[in-house]
């Protein structure tokens, strides 16, 4: 029993099982779609709870709109429309 999940573990043996799904980017699909730092609705999906912004293999965006979306993150950022870190509580 032991040796099969240590065979399983190193690869010996066994297909791959998962497929990653090849992300769009959303804005090359929706032209209609567009970035600016004064919408608030579409930045916040781009950035972690912990503030940062979300590296373009967890979006989906092709390279040229993840460097928009980053340029209006940090203007609305720099304007405080969006926080630069999260709120914690300070009790």
């Amino acid at each position: 029993m032991a040796e099969e999940i240590r065979r399983g573990a190193e690869g010996e043996g066994g297909e791959r099982r998962y497929y990653a799904k090849p992300k769009i980017c959303q804005f090359c699909a929706d032209k209609t779609i567009t970035i600016d730092y004064k919408k608030l609705d579409l930045l916040r999906r781009f950035v972690t709870d912990d503030g940062k912004i979300r590296p373009r293999r967890q979006t989906g965006t092709c390279a040229r709109h993840q460097r928009t979306l980053a340029v209006a993150i940090k203007q609305a950022r720099h304007i405080a429309l969006l926080t630069f870190t999260e709120q914690r509580d300070m009790r």
